[in-house]
């Protein structure tokens, strides 16, 4: 029975839609204080069009620290910092694939696409929502 609830589930039903974002040519000091404030740990990076071409995190922020410290370059724009290999999961994918894909990753959040364009983020915790409501 669980089975058959799960795997009727999406990731568009437990994704979080008013996420934050940022584009290329952001400040990455900005972006910093965005995360900060915002209280997340990384977020989205899209084109003008909408479509994913990066993520920037806190981990990838750390070297805005370092510059700052061995180079004396403070700044810069996200484009420079972010990760660009990024995997992005479709709305309609199964909560069980994205929990399958989160297994095998070492990341806590995946954009969230419908026609490559962001519509929202799902997140390891979110998964676990979908679990807990059928329990």
């Amino acid at each position: 029975m669980a089975k058959e609830v799960l795997r009727a589930l999406t990731v568009k039903q437990y994704m979080a839609r008013d996420i934050v974002t940022f584009k290329p040519d952001t400040g990455v000091m900005d972006a910093i204080h965005t995360l900060i404030t915002r209280r997340v740990s990384g977020a989205p990076v899209v084109d003008d069009h909408g479509n994913v071409v990066g993520i920037l995190s806190e981990k990838d922020c750390m070297q805005v620290m370092l510059n700052a410290c061995y180079h004396e370059e403070l700044g810069g724009k996200v484009s420079e910092y972010m990760k660009t290999d990024v995997q992005a999961i479709e709305a309609e994918t199964s909560i069980v694939e994205a929990a399958e894909m989160f297994n095998s990753s070492p990341v806590r959040r995946f954009p969230v696409v419908d026609d490559n364009s962001l519509v929202g983020q799902i997140s390891r915790r979110d998964v676990l929502r979908a679990l807990e409501k059928i329990w």
